[in-house]
């Protein structure tokens, strides 16, 4: 199948690498006429583990073809995806849905024949009304069908989440478009994969609704953590027992800084907004989105206790500033937020993250940015765990300890045990387990 994807971004690129590996003749088009001339190199611009393989193995294969011609791709595709970003929009966080219906105006001259597009990108419901609206009043002669097709992709992840999907959503509204929606999947049938398919609107829905749920369970166990804290409780053994029950299940359910990202921040304030929208307000979301943008900036003060009441010229080494590990995102990261609160109090800020620093000074400014863990440490303070990348999960902290001025190390991800991490002399702080002082206070009770 001949397939067009529009926008060279995250989702656009690591779905048309995808497309390509099943075998469909892909074309992958952007107005970035640099970004055209990276790919073409074989130049990836984001980070995303076995992207680069993937994309250079297809691109070999002359199944993935990179271009800013947009009629020759469109027009001879049966099946075309809008995959441009979404971003909040200023002012009001209404998704920015400018992109999208650039592009929906820029490809109805190209339609030919039959054509399915597919929105890809994360969308409020009604978008897909729009598109075929402002197709049709373009080109009144465009045979089109107008499908939701939203992505579920984790950064880091993203390949094996194409691949092996948990289900597939397809908004439909022409059945003409199951035919070739069907088709454009068949590669993943033996792995089993649900094909969903459902109202247009309703699949637009389900990606905002999914990623809600997601967020608001995040904070949820958040929350949870600071109680934990307060009455001398283990978050992690908490998260543990109620995520057995299976309506519940244990993932997201890790307490730590709060939530970023190019996904949950923007979706949950979109959908917020389309709610207001439409007068059915969401309470339950409205208060995750707030409560999670006070967490982060609760991270920095988290961190200036440990410290003590004053951190003025105090020195503070951050491991980690992407939202998550195996991405170099920094869309919404907690790091951006525990940065900022950090300096105002008066700290310097030494950083060290192992993809992206680079994107960091683009969003941080008067960060010391170091090569490694340990030239990050020298001479700070404290040393804050903010990222649980691989590389931070086994440290020398004998080593930690001979380079910092105070051995004083705040785990705001719960990677390591308190016990471990004081049998090398370091006082650890972490996120929704008991502190020093309450096990002490807790265990001469018990006495």
């Amino acid at each position: 199948m001949r397939i067009a994807v529009i926008g060279s971004g995250y989702v656009g690129l690591v779905s048309g690498a995808c497309l390509a590996d099943f075998g469909h003749e892909v074309t992958c088009v952007d107005s970035d006429d640099a970004k055209i001339a990276a790919l073409k190199r074989g130049s990836i611009p984001i980070y995303e583990p076995g992207l680069d393989q993937l994309v250079a193995k297809n691109a070999a294969a002359g199944r993935l073809l990179f271009t800013n011609g947009l009629d020759a791709a469109v027009s001879s595709a049966e099946a075309v995806f809008i995959a441009v970003g979404t971003p909040s929009r200023r002012g009001d966080g209404h998704a920015d849905l400018s992109y999208v219906y650039a592009v929906a105006r820029d490809i109805a001259p190209s339609i030919r024949r039959f054509t399915v597009v597919i929105t890809k990108s994360t969308v409020p419901v009604g978008t897909g009304d729009e598109v075929e609206r402002i197709i049709r009043e373009a080109n009144p002669d465009a045979d089109v069908a107008v499908v939701s097709n939203p992505e579920f992709l984790r950064e880091g992840a993203a390949i094996e989440d194409f691949k092996r999907p948990d289900r597939i959503v397809i908004g439909i509204e022409d059945e003409r478009a199951r035919a070739v929606m069907t088709e454009v999947y068949r590669p993943l049938y033996l792995n089993k994969a649900p094909l969903i398919f459902t109202a247009r609107r309703t699949s637009e829905l389900i990606k905002y609704a999914a990623n809600a749920f997601l967020a608001m369970k995040i904070t949820f166990i958040n929350e949870i953590a600071d109680l934990c804290e307060a009455v001398g409780s283990n978050v992690q053994d908490v998260a543990h027992g109620i995520g057995l029950d299976k309506r519940i299940g244990g993932k997201f359910l890790h307490a730590g800084p709060g939530y970023g990202g190019s996904c949950f921040p923007k979706d949950t304030l979109a959908l917020v907004k389309t709610a207001q929208d439409y007068g059915s307000p969401l309470r339950l979301i409205e208060t995750t989105v707030a409560i999670n943008d006070q967490r982060k900036r609760a991270m920095a003060r988290k961190v200036s206790r440990a410290i003590g009441a004053d951190i003025r010229g105090k020195t503070v080494a951050l491991l980690g500033l992407t939202f998550k590990p195996n991405t170099d995102d920094m869309r919404d990261s907690p790091a951006i937020s525990i940065v900022q609160g950090l300096q105002d109090g008066g700290a310097l800020v030494t950083a060290f993250d192992p993809e992206g620093m680079e994107a960091a000074k683009a969003c941080l400014s008067d960060v010391i940015y170091a090569p490694d863990p340990y030239t990050a440490a020298e001479g700070a303070d404290a040393l804050v765990l903010v990222t649980e990348w691989d590389a931070f999960r086994a440290l020398d902290f004998p080593r930690l300890k001979s380079l910092m001025g105070n051995p004083l190390f705040v785990d705001l991800r719960n990677v390591y045990r308190r016990d471990l991490i004081a049998r090398h002399g370091f006082r650890y702080v972490s996120i929704g387990r008991p502190t020093e002082d309450i096990a002490v206070a807790l265990s001469s009770a018990a006495e």
